[in-house]
């Protein structure tokens, strides 16, 4: 019983302890909307900052995209002068035979 005792009155005094400690570092009303308004500004910033990568990734690709497009323009320019000349030698080795089966006619 004795211990019972004690016990009760050693968690009174623990309890009498709390109760009068200062409260925990609550924040106050303004406080909250001062770190709410904080946090919203630092999300808008991070929106910012994606928006902006996001845009310059755009503008690369339509930059690599151009270039893709140039490049090809300028692949089938060659190609197209390359079978222009090869119906060009073609024909000039026809005209030739076609000669030289007139010559060996005669």
């Amino acid at each position: 019983m004795k211990k019972t005792i004690a016990t009760l009155i050693a968690g009174l005094f623990a309890t009498a302890a709390f109760a009068q400690a200062p409260a925990p570092a609550a924040t106050t009303p303004a406080a909250a909307k001062v770190e709410a308004k904080q946090e919203k500004q630092a999300a808008k910033a991070d929106v910012k900052e994606a928006k902006k990568a996001a845009k310059a990734d755009v503008k690369e690709a339509k930059l690599d995209a151009k270039a893709d497009v140039k490049e090809a323009k300028l692949d089938a320019k060659e190609t197209k002068k390359e079978a222009k000349a090869e119906v060009k030698e073609a024909k000039a080795e026809h005209k030739a035979e076609h000669k030289a089966a007139k010559v060996a006619a005669k």
